[in-house]
């Protein structure tokens, strides 16, 4: 997500996912226009249900002294599929297996927010006290060792026989509509490709037609993949964890592919397209990274388990 936070994410902006990085300078431009606020639930402090993951949720609240025996979460309502309200989202069900190898109790502290703002209004304000998937090396954060790597994909109608593994390919430069997510590096390929301003008008149609300018306003993953399924799009250009659950149940078959290393801008620095994948802690609190680095290793089979069924296509960590 979280383009994560992280990407919470995301991967939109961007964790994921960007890089976006996405998520990450993203959150930083809209801290410029957005007033500081902590995060709160959209139940107006009422306790969640319990979640999916196996933990309880907690309503954010004023900061105190962490208690060594539960991991506090922090945990979007609205970013599917990488968290959910119901504590259905994947990233939701890693943490909860991070606790559990870490002999902790999963509390998850829900925002109504998007997870670009995970780590300014939540971490940071010390409501909780990890971020699930930020990219590995993000320095508004101490990041794990990375439990997973992927990449941005290619995402077409298996009946057309688009084979295409690289973004830059012929086939893909002979289509005419694409779905990409916005602040993301959708908008840097479409922009190489010379379709950007073709594909603006049917982009803004998405989100009816709201300005992201100043604002978080984004193309939900499930959407994007609706769009190339009933035939709306020609092809998807997104981040493989943003849409993988919506490619593996959609009804008309897809093909999802890897789309390359990177895509160089404008001005000539590359911008890339695989990210690792990691926890986040607060600067500083290395015990707490320590702690997490040791439970990853001990949680390996589970959180691969997760991915799986997430149909998320896995890359070997470069981290």
């Amino acid at each position: 997500m979280t383009c994560s936070a992280s990407t919470p994410a995301r991967h939109a902006a961007t964790s994921a996912t960007s890089h976006f990085v996405a998520g990450a300078l993203l959150a930083g431009t809209l801290a410029l226009f957005a007033a500081p606020a902590l995060a709160q639930t959209a139940e107006s402090g009422k306790m969640s249900p319990q979640t999916a993951a196996g933990g309880s949720a907690a309503p954010a609240q004023a900061a105190t002294p962490p208690d060594p025996s539960i991991l506090r979460i922090c945990a979007s309502e609205v970013e599917a599929p990488f968290s959910q309200k119901d504590g259905k989202g994947f990233e939701n069900r890693i943490a909860g297996v991070l606790a559990q190898a870490m002999g902790r109790k999963a509390v998850f502290v829900w925002t109504s927010k998007p997870a670009i703002y995970q780590v300014r209004d939540q971490l940071d304000a010390k409501l909780c006290d990890v971020v699930m998937g930020v990219d590995t090396g993000d320095a508004r954060v101490l990041s794990s060792k990375p439990y997973y790597r992927t990449s941005y994909v290619l995402v077409t109608k298996a009946d057309r026989n688009i084979t295409a593994a690289d973004w830059n390919d012929p086939q893909v430069k002979a289509l005419n509509r694409f779905v990409v997510r916005f602040y993301s590096p959708g908008e840097t390929v479409l922009k190489r490709l010379g379709k950007y301003e073709d594909n603006a008008a049917y982009l803004y149609s998405l989100v009816n037609f709201r300005s992201p300018r100043n604002q978080y306003v984004q193309v939900p993953g499930e959407r994007v993949i609706s769009e190339v399924a009933n035939g709306e799009a020609d092809i998807a250009f997104a981040f493989a964890p943003e849409v993988a659950r919506y490619v593996k149940s959609s009804q008309v078959p897809l093909r999802m592919s890897l789309a390359g290393n990177s895509v160089t801008k404008f001005d000539g620095t590359e911008m890339p397209l695989h990210y690792d994948q990691s926890v986040a802690v607060r600067l500083g609190d290395t015990a707490l990274l320590a702690e997490i680095d040791a439970a990853l290793v001990k949680a390996r089979p589970q959180i691969d388990e997760i991915l799986a069924d997430e149909g998320i296509p896995l890359l070997k960590p470069n981290s």
